[in-house]
């Protein structure tokens, strides 16, 4: 595996500590914010596997568009594609005035992170 790849991989493993850490949180659970770690996670894996399969990418936080650049060498993967929609919308509209995230989204975020994570972490060999 690169080491760009790796670096990718821990990058997207805190993010998905931090989401989990916060929504098992007895006296916090700031959902905006769980929302955005689990967006950050998503993207991060996928970007993990366009680094090792020497795929350029744009700058984006768009799961959907990285999705699509995979789905060509890994046509399953195209059962992510509403999990990558979903996990889109927290990169930037929750983090500010006007939008929020509640305890049901959430907990849909925690979902498509892990449905995210476990395709990616498979097709690595990653338990």
């Amino acid at each position: 595996m690169k080491r760009l790849t790796t670096e990718w991989i821990a990058k997207a493993e805190e993010d998905h500590l931090v989401a989990i850490e916060l929504a098992s949180s007895l006296k916090l659970t700031p959902f905006n914010v769980i929302c955005f770690h689990c967006q950050q996670a998503g993207e991060k894996w996928l970007k993990s596997h366009l680094c090792e399969d020497g795929i350029h990418f744009p700058k984006t936080h768009d799961l959907s568009s990285l999705l699509h650049q995979l789905t060509p060498t890994y046509p399953e993967w195209i059962d992510l594609i509403r999990a990558a929609e979903n996990l889109s919308s927290y990169a930037i509209n929750m983090r500010y005035p006007g939008d929020s995230a509640n305890r049901e989204d959430m907990e849909q975020a925690l979902l498509d992170m892990c449905a995210v994570r476990d395709q990616v972490r498979a097709s690595f060999g990653l338990e």
